[in-house]
């Protein structure tokens, strides 16, 4: 997710699982009623979850004991898309199931059940939570059934950048904080330290490293060309925001010089020879020992690495977030308004034999005792009421800050992701905000050195850095990528062959020489068009039209 330093740790989460998903339940149940005892329920998770405490930690034993709940979770390592095709063709669920993208092959297959009436019988949190933004969770306009509820923050108030380029502070602090605005600033950043210092802590300096690692290669390898030039998270296509045309984004001509740079990256020796077939904990490993001055990347992807340079005291060698495009005619989107996104997010099987105490466990989550317990901790543990506000006292401050299994060994945040959760900024009913995250926590999260850092930029945030919100529009179609596609639909085995091609041709074009760049992208063009990209972008272009009609209706 968003956020640095002590949010971060109280949201990890979040940013580990990026997105899960759990759906729903037949009106026939909704019916029936559960009873007291205890129960564990199955889930499966379409992301991995680096923190999870097995329901030992001092949080989730209080959930349990307030819900009678347990749950016995299967984390996948790689997307879920196989794990699900085989749910689907087996007819073999787990209790509940946080699919990502792959909602539409569960819900073609029955595997799911319709939520809406256990919602209204037994989900006054759900209802209050969600409140105007019930429209968002139909599945489509001919199936307005509820089978998956979203897991995305409600409301939430974004205070600091999620993507961007990431420079380590020493770097710029060496360099007497120079511009980082365009892909140049950002390169003749790293050239400059790395002639200076050939190695850190006796091993060789790395300029740029990026992630190629199976579905990693999107959020560090070719998301961020969109970003750079100036266009927001759809997934794999730039959506017109006038007429809602798709376009398969590798197709913009702008995309083409953002590639042709990193090639240049490549052939300058400023680039991670190692980029395209490290794998993740490799990556990870790599940036956790400190010579990796240069990150293209989303900040939860390299949480657990940041927390460790934190962890061992090399502060110096932490990053800060740049919004950094080609040019500067691009203006980097990365907090443009998708407004409330329905889609992803969680479900209840058929084979989920208590219906109602499962809704009852996520109506709990959501709740404002299930909220600022996953967000705050518990009373007397991890936070003290002084003068009617909870306050965390400043030695568990900084065991957030700087212990990086924090969120493992007490829990908090460990079962965010598995239900809907208020955003930042949202007030519960005394006044105070759900989660610990605000300008004045954040700022004081931060290191002493990544506080010099932004004293020297004239600012107290990253965000201070980045085009604000109110600069874009809000995207009425929220984000193309949250839109499901019917698993029978040719779309998918297109895409699939589109993006296979992406993986093979990406890095081919990168690490080419140079002047045979153009022609490599020439054939990635190609073999996409023979794939049968333009079909799938006319496909894509009426899913997003629908969806704008659907959430106006």
């Amino acid at each position: 997710m968003e956020k640095r330093s002590v949010v971060r740790a109280s949201t990890i989460a979040g940013a580990v699982m990026v997105a899960l998903g759990m759906a729903g339940c037949t009106s026939d149940d909704a019916s029936n009623e559960s009873d007291d005892s205890p129960v564990t329920f199955t889930l499966f998770s379409a992301d991995p979850h680096s923190q999870w405490d097995n329901m030992e930690s001092p949080v989730s034993q209080k959930v349990m004991e307030e819900t009678g709940v347990t749950l016995q979770p299967e984390f996948d390592v790689n997307g879920g898309e196989q794990k699900i095709a085989l749910m689907a063709a087996s007819g073999d669920y787990p209790d509940f199931i946080l699919p990502k993208g792959s909602a539409s092959t569960l819900v073609n297959a029955g595997a799911f059940i319709d939520l809406t009436d256990l919602i209204e019988e037994h989900g006054p949190n759900l209802k209050k939570a969600y409140g105007d933004y019930f429209n968002r969770l139909k599945w489509s306009e001919e199936d307005e059934s509820i089978y998956i509820l979203p897991t995305s923050p409600i409301d939430h108030t974004y205070w600091e950048p999620g993507n961007g380029f990431m420079l380590q502070h020493e770097v710029v602090k060496e360099l007497g904080y120079p511009d980082i605005r365009t892909v140049k600033d950002f390169e003749d950043a790293i050239r400059a330290y790395m002639e200076e210092n050939p190695t850190i802590d006796g091993q060789p300096t790395l300029g740029l490293s990026l992630l190629a690692d199976d579905w990693r290669i999107m959020i560090s390898t070719t998301n961020p060309a969109f970003y750079a030039t100036g266009a927001p998270d759809d997934g794999e296509f730039y959506i017109d925001p006038d007429t809602y045309e798709a376009t398969m984004h590798y197709r913009r001509a702008e995309e083409k010089e953002y590639f042709r740079w990193l090639n240049h990256m490549n052939d300058s020796g400023l680039l991670d020879p190692e980029s395209f077939v490290q794998k993740y904990d490799q990556y990870l490993e790599k940036i956790s020992s400190g010579r990796v001055l240069g990150l293209i990347d989303a900040d939860w992807q390299v949480d657990d690495a940041e927390r460790a340079l934190r962890e061992a005291g090399k502060h110096e060698r932490m990053y800060g977030m740049y919004p950094v495009t080609l040019t500067e005619e691009y203006k980097h989107p990365n907090f443009q308004d998708t407004g409330y996104l329905g889609g992803w997010g969680i479900g209840i099987s058929i084979d989920n034999e208590d219906p109602v105490k499962a809704i009852q466990f996520l109506d709990y989550l959501v709740s404002e005792e299930g909220q600022i317990l996953q967000n705050w901790g518990l009373e007397g543990e991890h936070y003290e009421i002084v003068d009617g506000k909870r306050v965390i006292p400043p030695e568990e401050m900084e065991e957030r800050n700087n212990n990086a299994n924090y969120v493992k060994e007490t829990g908090i945040g460990v079962l965010k992701g598995f239900a809907p959760a208020y955003g930042d900024g949202v007030e519960d009913s005394t006044g105070q905000t759900f989660t610990i995250a605000n300008t004045e926590q954040i700022i004081d999260s931060y290191t002493e050195v990544e506080k010099e850092v932004l004293s020297n930029y004239g600012i107290e945030m990253w965000k201070d850095l980045y085009p604000q919100e109110d600069e874009f529009p809000v995207k009425p179609w929220g984000a193309a990528y949250n839109i499901p596609v019917d698993s029978t639909s040719d779309l998918n085995v297109i895409m699939q062959r589109c993006l296979d091609i992406v993986k093979r041709k990406v890095p081919e074009a990168i690490l080419a020489a140079p002047e045979e760049f153009d022609q490599i992208w020439d054939e990635f063009m190609a073999e996409l068009e023979g794939a049968g990209v333009e079909e799938a972008e006319k496909e894509y272009t009426e899913l997003v039209r629908t969806r704008v009609e659907l959430w106006n209706d």
